[in-house]
């Protein structure tokens, strides 16, 4: 029966004996790793595979499920048999060690951490990102048996990070976020004047492959029910600051629904106007407005409802005040 390992050196020996993954396994799980996403135990199952192969080898269908394929997404069950391919470790020698980095916290207790996550931050290392806060916080606090993201924010993004530092914390929250229990609401501003004081936008989205491997989203009448509630906070000459309050989690969903309305997020460099970006980086915007600024949800453990709020950082505050009206 295959058990987590932990963070203290059992992994490696585990990794160790598995001879670089060279042959196929078969790990049943059992009850400490059950709910936890497929990728996601691949990736701390499987330390030092890249994260990008990874991903290739559960969408060729090569990793399986009691003899099924899975989608990366899929949560694991008490039981289930997970086979993993042959593979071999990518070289860690040279790699340094993660720099341990304490966040300012908003909220702690014996379950929960949330942090106020800084923009040019990735939560977690790979495309390119030796390490993100994830790494970096298990660094700064050796002692914590557990330590796992509760969801993602994108690398340019700011603002409320959730972690669970209990493996039924953990579960517990998975759930909340699939079932929408979970308010998360968002400050973005936008190219042009938005009329509506409040609109809701219900528009499907889809991933793909650029023919570089880049991962990217657009809307697309086969992707997935994505809704978002906007509300006009402030309008200024040529922008607008909205809050954005998700209904459903998808990857990008908040900028890809904004650029596909004509209404890109400032700062953007994937789906917004890169000309206007040019200019408001000579004004002082060098990075991507938008900010996770509120979360609502219960406690994981005692059911309490936790409001959570995090400021905009100085440098957007500041330049919200800079721009004309």
């Amino acid at each position: 029966m295959y058990k987590q390992p932990s963070r203290n050196g059992s992994s490696a020996q585990i990794i160790n004996k598995m001879k670089d993954l060279s042959n196929a396994l078969a790990v049943e799980i059992d009850g400490a790793s059950e709910g936890q996403r497929v990728d996601n135990f691949l990736l701390r199952f499987c330390k030092g595979v890249p994260r990008s192969h990874i991903y290739r080898i559960v969408r060729s269908g090569e990793v399986r499920v009691n003899s099924r394929r899975v989608e990366a997404t899929y949560r694991l069950r008490a039981g289930d048999r997970v086979r993993i391919p042959p593979m071999r470790l990518a070289d860690r020698s040279h790699k340094p060690a993660p720099r341990p980095v304490e966040l300012p916290v908003v909220f702690e207790d014996g379950a929960l951490l949330v942090v106020d996550k800084p923009s040019g931050t990735a939560v977690h290392g790979g495309s390119g990102v030796s390490y993100g806060v994830i790494e970096s916080l298990r660094a700064a606090r050796p002692q914590s048996k557990f330590l796992e993201l509760a969801h993602r924010l994108d690398r340019e993004t700011s603002g409320l990070l959730v972690l669970a530092k209990k493996r039924s914390a953990l579960t517990a929250l998975h759930a909340a976020l699939r079932e929408g229990r979970v308010r998360k609401c968002y400050l973005a501003l936008v190219k042009g004047r938005w009329r509506d004081e409040k609109r809701r936008v219900d528009l499907p989205l889809k991933k793909y492959l650029t023919k570089s491997g880049e991962r990217r989203v657009s809307v697309d009448r086969e992707g997935r029910e994505s809704q978002t509630v906007f509300r006009r906070e402030r309008a200024f000459r040529d922008c607008t600051l909205l809050s954005a309050e998700l209904l459903t989690g998808r990857t990008h969903q908040i900028r890809v629904h904004l650029a596909h309305l004509g209404f890109p997020v400032a700062g953007d460099d994937k789906y917004g106007d890169f000309d206007l970006n040019r200019t408001l980086a000579k004004q002082g915007l060098k990075r991507m407005f938008l900010h996770a600024f509120e979360l609502e949800f219960e406690h994981p453990l005692s059911g309490e409802t936790l409001k959570l709020g995090a400021p905009l950082p100085e440098l957007l505050a500041n330049f919200l005040d800079s721009l004309p009206a």
